[in-house]
């Protein structure tokens, strides 16, 4: 399979998570949106790594979702801490738990 179709796949999915950071206000869209721009970088890493015939995207690609996974745990708390205090996962909001 030619590996143009992965970029282009992996380029709608970063497009489809870049609007979705930027546009939604929901804390866990969000979340959800930067997991999704993380998986299309994997997908190009991984791609590339099998067209240039070498281990090094690969290798790249488990330390990105090593990252994800940090985020994941450390996201979600916050997400989890700021809908307990305000009972709303709204992005805004979180600007009020300042003090």
């Amino acid at each position: 399979m030619n590996p143009s179709y992965y970029v282009i796949l992996a380029a709608i999915l970063f497009t489809i998570g870049i609007v979705g950071f930027l546009v939604r206000k929901n804390a866990l869209v969000v979340f959800m949106s930067v997991e999704l721009m993380l998986n299309s970088c994997n997908l190009l890493f991984v791609t590339f790594s099998r067209v240039w015939g070498n281990l090094a995207g690969q290798a790249m690609s488990f330390f990105v979702m090593v990252v994800a996974a940090a985020e994941v745990v450390v996201g979600l708390s916050i997400i989890v801490m700021i809908y307990r205090a305000r009972r709303s996962a709204s992005v805004d909001n979180a600007s009020l738990l300042k003090f």
